[in-house]
């Protein structure tokens, strides 16, 4: 299949790598010192399932040299959504899909009103992953995991197609039964995870660990599910408690989310998207979220990075 990965970051380069070594057209979009390092030095991935090397993988910052693909894996910073969406249109022919990874709970939305909704699918990687240096993605999850969808629930053979193909390049990858349900549940634990991880500048261990702290990060799932129940998803209950235990008895203790580690680099953080979603919806239909309100308070002055302040 002809792949594109926009951008090659953490995500869509891992994902975008392990496709490219298992012979698939992958095209990777980057820009600044990542593009360079991956043109000079090629793009390399660090991981728990084996590391990988891509000597000259397709590289470049302008999709318009790369022209329609069947599957763009899009996985920007949520800031930069409508503005990649309408960059990434050179790459979308008639039959192409192109399948969000983003953190964020309205990306097919705000995506769907630029390229159009056909085109458009919503997916959630479940993976831990940073880029280590340029050109160096470092994955650290025992689990690196796909699940996208159409939002009808209609069958689509581009996707079907691109599910066989990852299977057979021994991906984690599948059609979610229901790809609404599936992005709330990733996004309330996510804006746990981040906003906890973020907020207390620590890793998701000693945070579990102590009860009171643990106490905080549950409070911080429950809000989101309670907004997700009030715009009226169907969520089962049981999935807080079947996220508390993943957390404090199978996940890395070292584990942080992604918007903990830009808070360590000065980069700008996805605030407004996570906790900041959370506390709009909250406003919105008169549920209260004070854990999330105080992850957003803590962290409103760092939200734009070093150089926005």
């Amino acid at each position: 299949m002809r792949i594109a990965a926009m951008a090659a970051g953490a995500v869509g380069g891992y994902f975008g790598a392990r496709l490219a070594a298992a012979g698939h057209d992958v095209f990777f979009i980057a820009r600044g010192a990542h593009l360079d390092a991956i043109r000079k030095n090629g793009l390399k991935v660090e991981s728990v399932h084996g590391d990988l090397h891509l000597p000259k993988p397709n590289v470049t910052d302008d999709p318009g040299k790369v022209g329609p693909v069947d599957i763009v894996l899009f996985a920007v910073k949520l800031w930069d959504t409508e503005a990649a969406a309408a960059q990434a249109k050179p790459l979308l022919g008639p039959g192409s899909r192109l399948v969000t990874f983003q953190n964020g709970i309205d990306s097919v939305e705000r995506i769907g009103g630029v390229i159009g909704a056909e085109r458009t699918v919503g997916g959630a990687a479940y993976i831990a992953t940073t880029i280590a240096s340029p050109g160096v993605i470092k994955h650290t999850s025992g689990f690196a995991i796909m699940r996208f969808g159409r939002a009808d629930k209609k069958p689509d053979d581009k996707l079907a197609a691109f599910v066989a193909a990852g299977k057979a390049a021994k991906l984690d990858i599948d059609l979610s039964a229901d790809i609404t349900r599936e992005l709330w549940q990733k996004f309330i634990f996510l804006t746990a995870m981040a906003g906890a991880t973020a907020s207390l500048r620590a890793p998701i261990g000693p945070i579990v660990a102590d009860p009171e702290l643990r106490g905080f990060f549950r409070a911080l799932m429950e809000e989101a599910f309670a907004v997700g129940k009030a715009k009226g998803v169907a969520l089962d209950p049981a999935y807080i408690e079947d996220r508390m235990n993943f957390v404090t008895g199978k996940v890395e203790p070292g584990m942080k989310a992604s918007m903990a580690h830009d808070l360590e680099r000065g980069n700008r953080l996805e605030l407004d998207w996570l906790a900041g979603k959370v506390c709009a919806l909250g406003r919105e239909y008169g549920i209260p979220t004070p854990a999330s309100d105080t992850v957003y308070t803590v962290l409103k002055l760092h939200r734009m990075g070093k150089s926005g302040r």
